[in-house]
């Protein structure tokens, strides 16, 4: 079976936070959609959308809209593969491309912590971005059966080491104020069959679990991702299974990690779900969407596809009230999988990353 999704599997590499992330959800759709009722009025703008971004590459071609206004309230990891691959363009004197990669290195990316042990990676991130009152976005990834044994195949031993990784994610997290994306492809690898149905139940336990154990932290908040709509395209599909995942005690569900679909595509399939869902809320990962998915319904196109782009840079003012973020959850340069020329899943591509980069105006 061909994968949908393509996931980064390794250890990571000026604004101040949102209030609207820290906000509940009712309240927070309030806020969202009084501040686009004053922004009309104090701008005379039609409804052709909210100006470029003045930071990072601006929402490039094939559809989109254009980058939401204002910047991120994310943390950007100064030791991240793309800031250190500019460090390395510019000891070598290759400064165009140094330039370039900066597009990728001056902004937010998730953290995916890896192995057995989170919490050093974690904690790493939480000082940074408590140091800059900004918050970190990471990745929960290392349910048992991961990937159905594919590209990213791997995660936590059994049902018990996963509840502990959960716990030591977690506690790392402390009070610092975080998002957490929860293990991408889960549900919707239950939903389309991938994932053998002898593991469904303890899969939702654990899923459910999981979110109760996070959602204890007092300023962390998860999204269960839900695929894309280029994978399940039915979202009255994936309705029962989130909901036997505890998706009710999150925060909302994510969309499109680590694909190409645009945000136009995927905020109507969110909008859909969302009401199957009683209004919950969603997230974008929009990382490398910037040109959509591959045209003409090639093999593998998930995998490491070629001439696609950067998105729209990770913000939490998206101008959609039910969209809390776009995110940059795949880490734009990490490599899907031994595809097209490419070394193992998760592993620092610059080759690819520069591609990535150019294709975004700057």
């Amino acid at each position: 079976m061909s994968r949908r999704t393509a996931l980064s599997l390794r250890t990571a590499a000026s604004l101040r936070p949102a209030a609207l992330l820290r906000t509940p959800a009712p309240r927070r759709a309030a806020v969202a959609a009084l501040a686009v009722v004053l922004l009309l009025a104090g701008s005379g703008c039609s409804s052709d959308g909210p100006a470029p971004s003045p930071v990072g590459p601006p929402a490039a071609t094939g559809g989109e809209a254009p980058a939401p206004t204002g910047g991120s309230p994310f943390w950007v990891d100064p030791e991240s593969d793309a800031a250190k691959q500019v460090r390395r363009y510019e000891a070598e004197g290759r400064a165009d491309d140094a330039r370039v990669l900066k597009r990728i290195a001056e902004q937010p990316v998730a953290e995916w912590p890896a192995g057995d042990d989170p919490a050093p990676e974690i904690r790493r991130a939480v000082r940074g971005a408590t140091a800059e009152d900004r918050t970190a976005v990471f990745v929960a990834y290392n349910i048992p059966h991961r990937d159905c044994g594919m590209y990213s195949a791997g995660g936590a031993h059994d049902g018990q080491a996963y509840r502990a990784w959960v716990d030591s994610f977690a506690s790392a997290i402390g009070d610092a104020s975080a998002v957490v994306v929860l293990e991408p492809d889960a549900v919707p690898h239950m939903v389309d069959g991938c994932t053998p149905a002898e593991y469904h139940e303890e899969r939702s336990a654990l899923l459910a679990e999981a979110i109760e154990r996070l959602k204890r932290q007092p300023r962390t908040r998860v999204y269960l991702d839900a695929g894309n709509p280029e994978w399940i395209d039915d979202p009255g599909k994936l309705v029962e299974p989130l909901r036997r995942a505890g998706v009710g005690r999150a925060d909302g569900f994510s969309l499109n990690v680590s694909n190409f679909q645009t945000n136009a595509t995927v905020r109507d399939f969110g909008a859909t779900l969302s009401g199957l869902l009683g209004g919950m809320h969603f997230t974008i990962d929009t990382s490398r969407n910037g040109a959509g998915p591959l045209p003409g319904n090639r093999a593998e196109a998930w995998c490491n596809p070629p001439g696609r782009s950067l998105g729209v840079p990770p913000t939490d003012r998206t101008g959609d009230a039910l969209v809390d973020a776009y995110l940059w959850i795949k880490r734009p340069g990490d490599s899907d999988g031994q595809c097209r020329g490419g070394p193992a899943a998760g592993t620092w591509w610059p080759e690819y990353a520069l591609g990535l980069a150019r294709r975004a105006d700057s």
